[in-house]
């Protein structure tokens, strides 16, 4: 058995970067020390005297979360490959010798989180900082809404139309554990013949720079138009969303390119296709945000199982979205 020598790690990490470690990437975009102040006040860190081994960090368990996010990891897969990887290690800032935090801890920390709805306030602390470097434009807006899948479980009709008046099952009652690995929350819809059970990220980008400014989570059967309201803000200069939103009301300050919406016998003229196509050329930069979520940050799938966990996924989701284009915007800026 070959002997580990001192530089080995050291080479093995220099090799890591020349191949391109996405979580160094992340560590020289963000200073994650400006999620701190938030982080201790949701989870105060106190030492009471009492002596034993003092909690882990804040910061060192919500950039855990960013990885299990990141990898679409479950909490056990979370635990063993923080310890298995020194890619891992080097952006947790732990080493070999290092008591790694398991996987109950791991999922505790995360549902304070959710239950104290700190997502959005960590996603809008990282966007305050692009808005400060003149990262996000609001020269126009898109909107749009994706999918978010959520675990399926098979339930009788009966059981659908118990959960569908706010109700729960009798026989998930008397087996706790059966219904742990239920989700109330999460609806089913079906849109262009595909089903869907889960949830929707309703998300607002800015046209020219393609960052999330702003989102909401509703359940999947939500009408996309209800799930935009809140996303409508008089500051955009122009607004553009597919035909889903057509009878959407927006400020009169902010330029209309939502595309019209064919009625039942009023089907659109050819001028008011035209415009739909032109504003279509537009819209479609939305598309390439879910695109990336998809194949780049752990796909549009959550493990969880009510929708204050799902909105907690979802918004960090949204936010290493903007951590990963604020590094392909500078990468583009530095070739030119």
């Amino acid at each position: 058995m070959t002997q580990i020598g001192l530089f080995d790690e050291q080479n093995r990490l220099e090799k890591l970067s020349k191949l391109g470690d996405s979580l160094e990437q992340l560590e020289k975009i963000v200073d994650f020390k400006i999620f701190e102040p938030l982080l201790n006040e949701v989870i105060p860190r106190i030492d009471n005297g009492k002596g034993g081994r003092p909690p882990y960090p804040n910061l060192l368990m919500f950039k855990i979360l960013l990885v299990k996010r990141l990898f679409q990891l479950s909490y056990d897969e979370t635990e063993y490959q923080i310890n298995d990887r020194i890619s891992f290690m080097r952006f947790l800032g732990l080493t070999i010798s290092d008591k790694v935090p398991d996987s109950k801890t791991i999922w505790f920390y995360e549902d304070i989180l959710s239950n104290n709805e700190s997502g959005k306030s960590l996603f809008d602390i990282f966007n305050n900082e692009l808005e400060k470097e003149g990262y996000i434009t609001k020269e126009g807006a898109i909107i749009d809404a994706t999918f978010i899948e959520a675990p399926r479980r098979k339930n009788t009709k009966e059981q659908r139309e118990e959960i569908k008046n706010g109700e729960v099952p009798e026989e998930w009652t008397e087996t706790p554990q059966q219904l742990m690995q239920r989700d109330l929350d999460a609806t089913w819809t079906v849109k262009s013949n595909e089903v869907h059970f889960g949830y929707k990220d309703n998300v607002k980008i800015d046209e020219t720079t393609k960052f999330i400014t702003d989102y909401t989570v509703t359940t999947a059967s939500t009408n996309d138009a209800k799930g935009a309201d809140a996303l409508i803000d008089e500051n955009d200069k122009v607004l553009y969303a597919d035909a889903a939103y057509a009878n959407m009301v927006i400020p009169d300050s902010v330029e209309n390119m939502i595309s019209q919406k064919a009625n039942r016998n009023h089907p659109l003229t050819d001028e008011q296709r035209k415009n739909n196509q032109a504003k279509a050329k537009v819209r479609c930069r939305i598309e390439h945000v879910f695109g990336n979520m998809a194949k780049a940050i752990g796909g549009t799938f959550i493990r969880c199982k009510n929708i204050l966990r799902a909105t907690f996924e979802i918004s960090l989701l949204n936010l290493l979205y903007n951590i990963r284009r604020t590094f392909t915007i500078n990468r583009l800026r530095a070739a030119g």
